[in-house]
């Protein structure tokens, strides 16, 4: 087997750590903006779901280089993931600096594409929240693919210690900038600009080192089109599907925007809670991908079914075990929001829909698709996401928040549809076996 248990939990475990360490970081960065009034609090979290559209393509183009790379190791091909491993740092660094500079020049205009009229007040935190955050986005872009590239090697401790010393960074600067210099919302954005610049650098470096299976060589370098057209052909489909996934998320919050000021603050904290249930699933996101690659590498089709029920299974259990424990304990969490009666009672109303339902339906949801994927197998994700997406999580949205005047309930209502759908679609695939004849890709 190309994966002993032991292996497992190596790659497991640090990636679970690491999300864990982000969702936390994100709850406090949302405690923290909460001191400053509800305001600022609405304007970072509709911020935050236009960051999450950039983050979520920046992610997919590492994804594609991972999955690139797992499989070049699988098949024992060490230089050519090695030139793979460069042409992915590259072309995710290009594509995201076109992408800073765009949002930088035109922030006005897409706030107001993206959520209308908002409040003058939200308005403002928003703008200063989203210049700087596009500011960071071209480190964000090579700490992800640097991530990325480890994680394909199996050496998820390594971006474990990176992302503790990021996050040190940004909660300790958040404290500084917020209750010590009273910098508002800017005292959130500065300090993830900066831990990112630092995460980035940090792993660039390390993969510098020529002792690693995977490294950055030090011949000059130039475009080598084959690989990235391999690169692209699971990072483009995935970073579609994942930008429209986002961008559908935004058009959400966008309806739940026209439903005032408290229902966009409980719809935030809702949002920051919610990640913790999935932690356990977004590890094994990450490790679905380095593992199912590096058996598709090696052309064993029975040890992709093998790791991919193991994982499946795992992640189930795990899901099932932290949602209950996060609704046990739902009501003194909320407590620390400092948020109004009003919110406070809409965001438990949230949380319980959200981490009740993703017991049952999102690691056959989300982890599994990352198996289609790493199958080379992306066109059909991407196919079905974007349709389940614009049907039932857009449209049923407007029915059921808007026309039935049910508010973010029954937005979020419209949410659990739209994974119904996705299980049933992602699960058929997998049986009827149709994901193995791109394997060969």
């Amino acid at each position: 087997m190309l994966f002993s248990n032991k292996d497992l939990k190596k790659l497991i475990i640090p990636l679970i750590m690491e999300q864990a360490l982000a969702i936390t970081v994100g709850m406090a960065d949302t405690m923290m903006i909460s001191s400053v009034g509800e305001a600022a609090v609405s304007g970072v979290s509709l911020v935050d779901m236009f960051n999450n559209l950039i983050n979520s393509i920046l992610a997919a183009l590492a994804t594609g280089g991972a999955v690139v790379t797992s499989q070049l190791i699988g098949a024992s091909k060490r230089e050519e993931a090695c030139r793979s491993a460069k042409q992915l740092l590259w072309i995710n660094a290009l594509i995201t600096v076109a992408i800073s500079l765009l949002v930088i020049a035109g922030h006005r205009a897409i706030l107001n594409l993206f959520f209308g009229k908002i409040e003058e007040d939200v308005m403002r935190n928003a703008i200063i929240y989203l210049i700087i955050s596009a500011l960071s986005f071209p480190f964000l872009a090579v700490y992800n693919a640097c991530a990325a590239l480890f994680r394909s090697m199996g050496n998820s401790q390594m971006t474990l210690k990176v992302s503790i010393l990021m996050n040190i960074l940004n909660v300790g600067g958040n404290a500084i900038c917020v209750f010590g210099l009273k910098m508002g919302v800017a005292g959130v954005a500065v300090p993830s600009l900066i831990s990112r610049a630092v995460a980035g650098f940090c792993l660039y470096v390390l993969l510098k080192n020529p002792d690693r299976l995977i490294h950055f060589g030090q011949e000059r370098f130039h475009f080598e089109w084959k690989m990235i057209r391999k690169i692209l052909y699971i990072g483009i489909p995935s970073g579609i599907e994942n930008g429209i996934f986002q961008l559908g998320r935004v058009i959400v919050v966008s309806i739940i925007a026209g439903f005032g000021t408290v229902q966009i603050a409980a719809n935030g904290v809702a949002n920051s809670l919610d990640g913790m249930g999935c932690i356990i699933g977004q590890g094994m996101n990450l490790a679905m991908i380095t593992v199912i690659g590096q058996c598709v590498g090696a052309g064993d089709l029975t040890q992709v079914k093998y790791y991919t029920k193991k994982l499946l299974v795992l992640t189930y259990a795990a899901t099932a075990v932290t949602n209950s424990l996060m609704l046990l304990f739902l009501h003194p969490i909320l407590g620390l929001y400092g948020l109004g009666t009003e919110a406070t009672s809409l965001a438990y109303i949230l949380v319980m829909i959200h981490n009740g339902m993703a017991m049952l339906l999102w690691p056959a949801s989300f982890v599994l698709p990352n198996m289609l994927r790493a199958c080379n197998d992306v066109r059909y994700t991407m196919t079905i996401a974007i349709f389940s997406m614009i049907t039932f999580r857009i449209g049923l949205s407007l029915v059921f928040g808007v026309q039935m005047e049910m508010g973010a309930v029954g937005v979020w209502i419209a949410m659990v549809v739209d994974w119904i759908f996705r299980v049933c679609c992602f699960v058929g695939r997998y049986f009827r076996g149709t994901w193995k004849k791109y394997c060969n890709l």
